[in-house]
């Protein structure tokens, strides 16, 4: 399941919000003219930390890992990065928006079970 393509597009919709609200929450560290840089750093970074770090041969991604971790630690990412965007969402003040992409990360990673216990193999 973790490898169907429906699961693997609601999976990038996922990653597209939460570079959207590390986005907004960069927009909102600065009143100045820093925002505008923030705006765009803040959601590179963590694109950056999302992209490099890879368990080789992860059937959901393009098996190319130019940083190698464990499954365990790659699972750790992915859910410190999906929680982070969330809260960043919550401190902003968006209440339904993150529930929404809170729940739907859970949602995700459960559907995804097969990877879970992939990564966590490996």
């Amino acid at each position: 399941m973790g490898s169907h393509p429906g699961n693997l597009a609601f999976r990038f919709l996922l990653e597209l919000m939460a570079l959207i609200s590390f986005g907004f929450w960069g927009w909102k560290l600065s009143d100045s003219g820093w925002r505008y840089v923030f705006v765009l750093l803040v959601p590179l970074i963590f694109a950056a930390i999302w992209g490099v770090f890879n368990v080789p041969d992860d059937p959901s991604r393009s098996g190319n890992a130019p940083i190698i971790v464990s499954g365990v630690i790659r699972l750790l990412l992915e859910l410190v990065f999906f929680a982070l965007a969330s809260l960043a969402l919550y401190h902003l003040g968006y209440q339904n928006l993150w529930w929404i992409l809170a729940a739907s990360v859970i949602l995700h990673y459960l559907v995804s079970y097969d990877r879970i216990i992939w990564l966590i193999a490996s």
